[in-house]
């Protein structure tokens, strides 16, 4: 598959070059890993370590969020409106179904609405070693484009 290019250098948004891409930032301080990109769809992962527990021994919500919230953010970028040169997140829900202490949660993102104004992506995140759901994630995106 040919990979969509970035708006910033052109070069291929790749897993590898996404995950590149967040170091420095959240998403890299976080231990978030781009492992596939496909149309309209991305795939993230988090090894969980201590630092992503709430002080109740359970993984914190924020955790959570910032992998969805990652994923969608990346598909929205790398399947952008044509002509759209970035985006601004506008609104997020999670759902929170279940929880995980240890081991890595993945999320799978996929664009539900693709429109030239604003895109809706959800995200399903689950832990990867059970497979059980532990939240359920949407988040809509603002197109945003060149000022003239």
């Amino acid at each position: 598959m040919e990979h969509p290019p970035n708006p910033r250098t052109g070069k291929p948004m790749t897993p590898a070059a996404l995950t590149a891409g967040g170091e420095g930032h959240l998403p890299g301080h976080m231990g978030v890993e781009i492992t596939d990109v496909r149309p309209d769809a991305i795939t993230a992962r988090i090894d969980i370590q201590p630092h992503h527990i709430a002080p109740n021994g359970y993984l914190h919500a924020a955790t959570v969020v910032t992998l969805a919230d990652t994923a969608c953010g990346y598909g929205a970028l790398a399947f952008r409106a044509d002509g759209a040169t970035g985006f601004t997140t506008i609104e997020i829900k999670t759902n929170y179904l279940g929880t995980a202490r240890d081991g890595a949660i993945v999320a799978e993102a996929r664009k539900v609405h693709g429109g030239r104004m604003t895109q809706v992506w959800d995200a399903e995140v689950r832990h990867e070693e059970t497979d059980k759901v532990i939240a359920l994630f949407r988040c809509t995106q603002m197109m945003l484009y060149p000022q003239t």
